[in-house]
Order: structure tokens, then C-alpha cells, then sequence
């Protein structure tokens, strides 16, 4: 039994500005995950996951690609990671083998509702990590990262990738994605290898560790309300005008304030750029006239900034989890207790240490 973790993530800054090439964001990974086991298969392949129901998702090959053995299927980025890694398996003159996949998820609650975390990302990642030990591919790491974005752009164009590479590379990390569009067209006209060995295909695309802050505590809470990452995006792609490239570079100088702020210690820094990174989602969701920052993550920011902290929808708000920093010696209780009384669960989740190198 092989078995591989890719764990959850959640944006510090940079959301949103992060889907165009190039534009940089600041990410963390938590030290929930998803675990995918593989063993091996006969006469098929199979995919079981308690999130997708009880009845496991049966394919065999075909001559154009996998062939599922039912039209509907919740598992479209487990299929597509598939999918990928046996067209590079097939290029690198590896022979087929079938294998059953098994996916344990820690990333939602137990009534399965999700804390949005991640989970597509971190199911993709954790695929790709079990399939290259299965086969012997010899991925690196940064190429485990590669195949993981190659296969979800598959399924959500527009993905930024940034939460595969808090998935693939651990702790505090910087980062900005390569053009997927380009990406995506390449796919449909050249290998899988040839694309992974270009590096003008992948320009735009960085990532580095940073030193997670030694003076300011993590906090992260969640409002119980789910929320469309991509529909979401698609609304403000929509009504993009002439204030969106402002946007674009002031999103920029908040993520290099907070980078600085984290590279030399300055938690004063680092608060005051997450300050401005609140402010800038709030003008964007009212320029586009989507609801970015909801009441209940309003209150749950407005609580940790009277604590002298500072607080964020994380990600592309509408829902689900805010981020925040307060000092190491703030009396959280307080904290925690005032977002109860407003229905705002506090996660009890922590950074999980970088992996490896980004290089």
C-alpha cells in the first residue's frame, strides 16, 4: 500500500490578483490533510472516497484515454489527475497498471460540510504524489506541483494554482502562477514531458518559502457559510474596468509589505499590509457589486482588529474562512469568544512545516 498527504491551505494575501500571470500572493498550509493510498488494481481501477459516496468509481482504458463506467461523477479533478499522469506514464515507457485509489479527507467537518481549505487542491496533490511513487516516475517536488496544475486546469481553467502549491510545498509560502491559458493549449498539441521540460511555458510561475512570523499568532475562523471560489472569480473577471490594473499593483504592494514584514521580523509591517489587503477586497467587491466581505466575516475581522490584530477574508470571501494575526501576547479568548457569539467557529488548525525546497 502506497500512501501520500497534501494538506489544506488557506490565502494570506493576494487572492484574486493571483489568477493573472505573474501577480504574487502570500499562502499558508495547515496541518489538515487529504491522504491518498494506492494498491495495486485488476482487470480495472477504482476511486473510493467516503466524500463522493459509497459506491466506488470504476474506469478501464480505451484507446482515446480512460473509460468510466458511468456518465455522472463528482470525482472530475481525481479523473483528470488520472488521466494526465497515465499519458506521462505512457511517454516515459512505463507499463499500465490498474490500481485501486483510496482518499481520507481531515478537511471538513463530521458532517462533511467543507471548511474551504482546499480540498480540490489537496485531493489533486495528494493523487499525483501517490501515482509518481506507484509507477517510479521520479517526479521532484516542483514538478509534482507542475503535473497537479497541468491536470486541474482541466477541469477549472482559471484556477490559480496557488493552493496546489501550499498542497505540494508546506508552510508559509510566496506565490505567483505561470499563464494557464497558454498552459492549456499546449496541452491539447504537445506531451505532457515536453510541456514539464519548457520553461518559457511556465513563465510567470514562482514560489518561495517564507519565515513564518515569530511575533504574531494565527488565527483562522470560519462562518459556516460555503462559498464558490469560481464563481465568485468569474464575477469579477467580468466586470473588470479601468480600476482593476490599480487593484493589481496596489494587491502587489500589500503582498511585498507582508513578505518584508515576514522576512525581517516587523510585525507592525505585517499587520498593516494585511490591514490593506481587508480594504482592498472591500473596494472590489463594491466595484464589481459582489459581496466579497459578508457580514459575518466583517464581524469576525472587526473582532480581532479591536483586539489590536489584524483580519482578512481569506481566499475569495462570500463565505467561508477569515484569516488573522494578532500579537503573541493577545488575550484570544476574547477573541474566540466574541466570534462564538456570533456563530464564527474558531479552527483549531496550525501551519504545517515547508517541504522540501521550492527549487
Amino acid at each position: 500500500m502506497i500512501e501520500f498527504r497534501a494538506h489544506g491551505k488557506l490565502f494570506v494575501a493576494g487572492e484574486y490578483a493571483v489568477v493573472e500571470p505573474g501577480q504574487p500572493s502570500v499562502l499558508i498550509a495547515l496541518d489538515r490533510a487529504i491522504t491518498a493510498r494506492v494498491s495495486e488494481g485488476h482487470g480495472a481501477g477504482s476511486v473510493h472516497s467516503e466524500e463522493y459516496g459509497n459506491l466506488p468509481l470504476t474506469w478501464t482504458r480505451a484507446e482515446d484515454g480512460l473509460a468510466l463506467d458511468r456518465e455522472h461523477h463528482p470525482y472530475d479533478y481525481v479523473m483528470a489527475t488520472i488521466d494526465l499522469v497515465e499519458k506521462l506514464r505512457a511517454e516515459l515507457g512505463i507499463a499500465p497498471r490498474f490500481h485501486d485509489l483510496r482518499i481520507e479527507s481531515q478537511l471538513d467537518d463530521a458532517s462533511g460540510r467543507k471548511f474551504g481549505l482546499g480540498s480540490s487542491a489537496a485531493v489533486t496533490v495528494a493523487t499525483v504524489g501517490a501515482l509518481d511513487r506507484f509507477y517510479g516516475l521520479g517526479l521532484s517536488q516542483r514538478r509534482r506541483f507542475m503535473v497537479a496544475l497541468l491536470a486541474t486546469i482541466r477541469v477549472a481553467p482559471r484556477a490559480s494554482g496557488g493552493d496546489l502549491a501550499a498542497s505540494t510545498f508546506g508552510g508559509w509560502l510566496r506565490y505567483s502562477a505561470p499563464d494557464r491559458e497558454v498552459l492549456a493549449g499546449l496541452l491539447d498539441e504537445r506531451s505532457v514531458s515536453s510541456i514539464l521540460d519548457d520553461d518559457e511555458a511556465w513563465a510567470g510561475f514562482d514560489v518561495e518559502h517564507l519565515p513564518a512570523p515569530t511575533d504574531l499568532r494565527l488565527l483562522v475562523g470560519w462562518t459556516g457559510s460555503p462559498a464558490s471560489t469560481t464563481k465568485l472569480v468569474g464575477v469579477v473577471r467580468r466586470h473588470r474596468d479601468g480600476d482593476y490594473a490599480a487593484f493589481l499593483d496596489a494587491s502587489q504592494a500589500c503582498v511585498d509589505d507582508l513578505t518584508t514584514g515576514l522576512r525581517t521580523g516587523d510585525a507592525d509591517r505585517a499587520l498593516g499590509a494585511l490591514r490593506r489587503a481587508r480594504g482592498l477586497l472591500q473596494d472590489l467587491g463594491t466595484s464589481v457589486g459582489s459581496q466579497i466581505e459578508t457580514p459575518r466575516l466583517a464581524t469576525l475581522c472587526d473582532v480581532v482588529e479591536a483586539a489590536g490584530g489584524a483580519a482578512k477574508p481569506s481566499g475569495a470571501g462570500g463565505g467561508d474562512c477569515g484569516i488573522a494575526l494578532v500579537p503573541a501576547d493577545s488575550d484570544t479568548a476574547d477573541i474566540f469568544r466574541a466570534w462564538e457569539a456570533h456563530d464564527i467557529r474558531h479552527l483549531s488548525v496550525a501551519v504545517q512545516p515547508e517541504e522540501g525546497t521550492t527549487r
